[in-house]
């Protein structure tokens, strides 16, 4: 990969690709970041969600197609469920010799085969596992890189101020690190919420969390709570799709994923809680108390 200006496109405006935008357009050998999401053409969000892009000094696309013409490299930042299927509509459109950047939480299986579509189309496919959440750490988010083109890539994105780390040449490794991280960390938010929810139904949670301080001191259990079901209440669709992937991976190594069908099914019911608007009057920074007491009232009604 050269090291004059290139072009940056993001396919998903979400939370992830606003802040990347935001991030990447003022660095140095960056002529110009885009973007493209199906936000842009709707109706109800095409006014603010422009606007939002045009605020960041981000190019609001009318379309994959175009957004992939201008693009040399092209971040893939939507929802695990959606990882092929945008990597194979890129693929029909991406220039010959541009990188394509998967951020997404997939499979090793799920990565290998948009490595298959990308790489086919003349283009060259990077997969990224992206370690932890976004938002505290924004474009210097931890990430291990891995394809053909990933040790390639990792010191560019390090100019820009990204922590971009290639482990292998090798599809799937980078996404397997991500996926076992993401069942035990989905999975302690899973039974936190289980946890903690029940304890305060039986009005015991004064006893319970004592007992996890004196078992693992390091960790505030309260506060750990409070981040754990935050998270999961902003976010648990997204979650869910994950962990259905990462049970995907388990199963891809020949195990049957039980405890990560079980993560994903919590972290889907916390979200379809939301979406039925059970935390609406609960603020987004509450204590991990209030948003049990609103799955409790929510049991009660």
């Amino acid at each position: 990969m050269s090291e004059t200006p290139i072009h940056i496109g993001l396919i998903g405006y979400g939370e992830v690709g606003k802040i990347l935008g935001a991030g990447l357009a003022q660095q140095p050998g960056v002529a110009g970041v885009g973007a493209w999401d199906l936000k842009f053409a709707a109706s109800d969000t095409r006014g603010a969600e422009r606007g939002h892009a045009d605020r960041a000094g981000v190019h609001a696309h009318e379309s994959a197609r175009a957004l992939c013409a201008a693009s040399d490299l092209v971040i893939s930042a939507v929802t695990a469920s959606n990882t092929l299927a945008v990597a194979e509509e890129a693929a029909r459109h991406l220039r010959r010799g541009a990188l394509f950047l998967d951020l997404n939480s997939a499979s090793p299986g799920t990565k290998r085969a948009c490595g298959r579509l990308v790489d086919g189309a003349g283009a060259h496919y990077v997969e990224a596992g992206v370690m932890t959440s976004v938002p505290p750490y924004g474009i210097r988010v931890p990430m291990l890189l891995g394809g053909a083109q990933a040790a390639r890539l990792a010191p560019r994105l390090r100019g820009w101020g990204m922590d971009a780390q290639a482990v292998s040449a090798e599809l799937g490794v980078a996404s397997a690190i991500k996926m076992c991280r993401s069942v035990m960390i989905k999975g302690l938010e899973a039974l936190v919420i289980e946890s903690y929810t029940t304890a305060r139904a039986y009005g015991v949670e004064e006893h319970v969390l004592p007992t996890l301080q004196e078992t693992f001191p390091s960790i505030d259990w309260s506060a750990q709570g409070s981040y754990f079901f935050q998270r999961a209440v902003q976010h648990g669709q997204r979650r869910a799709e994950e962990m259905r992937e990462s049970a995907r991976t388990v199963q891809e190594a020949g195990f049957e994923p039980l405890m990560t069908r079980a993560i994903a099914a919590r972290q889907q019911w916390v979200a379809d809680q939301a979406r039925a608007g059970v935390f609406d009057a609960v603020a987004r920074d509450a204590r991990w108390q209030d948003h049990a007491d609103a799955l409790l009232a929510a049991r009660k009604s």
